[in-house]
């Protein structure tokens, strides 16, 4: 067994081994359709729990590495030379995550804003800034390191309000005269800003497992506009493979691909899915999140992070924006996320929603 753990790590042991063979995978060590050992043989040989090694196939199952067939085991089904494959993952019911309790608590957001008062007064209410509130963009910062896997310069993060303004801002950062590619079906209002600034915009269909592969290649899109963990109003979610063909795509030219991952906080998963973002080689993904769905739809605060090379760009070409955000929200925010109130509250919301599930 070419695999190591160590207890005492604070990686936790399923983590360690999750890594090591997703590793594998994408090196050749496990070609596609080859099996992985079984779940006694890696416990044994490791002298680690079977859960443990259960949970690191149930992520590397999540992510459309492997898939688990009855009374056969484990085959990988990631296929870097292709990036569509058949399997027998099903789309969740979309109807799982369309209840309105996956907003924050009232108390805690009320909380948050007194302490901000109280301990910067009317000076928060004065501050203005370009790119957004450095407390804030810092917390993004870290957020994103623990959660994300996406390691960044604060200067990277742009604040704004909400994904609509950020697409426009992405389209002058690129160039209007860039062609851009959205999924069909995708949420109507990315479709809509590229209406309104007179960009070019190609619609790729969207298939059971991300962007049709045809499609995708045959476009002459500058731009891929993607929502690889679910797309709304389909529901479909990328596996890997989808995801590196999208990256690979990418690489071709001058690229670039805007990640827009709306919601991920909230999957069934144990932990959540890799980005684009952290997973690209090249500078030539731009990441997207927003806090519409878990904190308040009115928030109405959104975030992007941007290449290095863009980021300077960005500076030089819109740095005259301000950023129409209030001081006081993105400071509150900035306490929530640094607090832990925020990750308690999706960690809350994941396990609700893994009970709702096994419950079916």
């Amino acid at each position: 067994m070419r695999y190591q753990t160590d207890k005492n790590k604070n990686t936790p042991v399923y983590i360690q081994l999750y890594q090591q063979i997703k590793e594998d995978i994408i090196g050749g060590i496990y070609p596609y359709q080859s099996k992985l050992p079984s779940k006694r043989i890696v416990s044994a040989e490791l002298q680690i729990s079977i859960i443990s090694v259960e949970h690191a196939y149930e992520l590397l199952c999540d992510e459309g590495y492997i898939e688990a067939r009855e009374r056969s085991g484990y085959f990988v089904i990631f296929k870097e030379e292709d990036g569509f494959v058949h399997t027998s993952i099903s789309l969740p019911n979309p109807s799982v995550f369309a209840k309105d309790d996956s907003q924050l608590p009232i108390s805690v957001f009320e909380k948050a804003i007194r302490y901000v008062m109280r301990e910067y007064g009317s000076t928060v209410l004065n501050e203005r800034s370009t790119l957004g509130s450095y407390p804030f963009r810092e917390a993004i910062r870290q957020y994103l390191v623990r959660g994300r896997g996406i390691d960044v310069d604060v200067d990277q993060i742009v604040v704004g309000s909400g994904s609509e303004q950020l697409y426009g801002r992405i389209a002058e950062l690129l160039g209007r005269d860039k062609i851009f590619a959205i999924e069909d079906p995708s949420y109507k209002k990315i479709e809509q800003v590229y209406q309104a600034l007179h960009c070019v915009y190609l619609k790729l269909p969207l298939m059971e497992l991300g962007i049709e592969s045809g499609a995708l290649w045959e476009c002459k899109a500058d731009i891929l506009h993607v929502t690889p963990y679910r797309s709304y109003p389909s529901g479909v979610s990328t596996v890997a493979s989808k995801r590196y063909e999208y990256l690979r795509w990418a690489e071709k030219g001058q690229r670039y691909i805007i990640e827009d991952d709306f919601e991920s906080e909230f999957t069934v998963s144990m932990k959540m899915g890799e980005t684009l973002f952290s997973c690209t080689k090249k500078e030539n993904v731009i990441y997207m999140n927003s806090f519409s769905k878990t904190i308040f739809p009115s928030i109405r605060v959104a975030y992007m992070v941007l290449p290095k090379h863009l980021a300077q760009i960005y500076q030089e070409k819109l740095g005259f924006y301000s950023c129409t955000v209030p001081a006081l929200i993105q400071y509150t925010l900035a306490v929530l996320l640094s607090n832990g109130d925020f990750e308690r509250h999706i960690n809350r919301i994941r396990r609700k929603k893994r009970k709702e599930m096994d419950l079916k």
